[in-house]
């Protein structure tokens, strides 16, 4: 678990962290991260291993490296990719932890 950061201040921060969201909230460019958490990966294997065209797959690659998302490493005439640092891989594991754990007597949504 990890130590509760600071709440942003800024409008400009929120602003931020709601693009981020956005755009890992898409369920596409989710599955690509998520294909770039353990390992560089090329363009190619991503398309084959989320049976998606290269080019679709190129499109949400720009997005999620202009977000700061994921990193491009080129290794001769391909481009590998892999999430751009451990807040991302982070961000990505406590939630799919959070999503695994049993659900609490907690469902009626009061606390919400």
């Amino acid at each position: 678990m990890h130590p509760s950061p600071a709440v942003p201040a800024h409008d400009e921060s929120v602003a931020q962290l709601a693009d981020l969201f956005h755009l890992l909230g898409d369920p596409t460019r989710l599955r690509i991260v998520l294909a770039c958490v353990t390992a560089p990966i090329a363009v190619s294997d991503i398309a084959g291993a989320l049976s998606l065209s290269s080019s679709l797959v190129s499109h949400h690659l720009r997005l999620l490296r202009a977000a700061r998302i994921v990193k491009a490493e080129r290794q001769g005439k391909q481009v590998f990719y892999s999430t751009a640092d451990a807040h991302i891989s982070g961000v990505l594991s406590d939630m799919l932890e959070h999503i695994a754990e049993p659900s609490t007597n907690n469902e009626t949504g009061a606390d919400v």
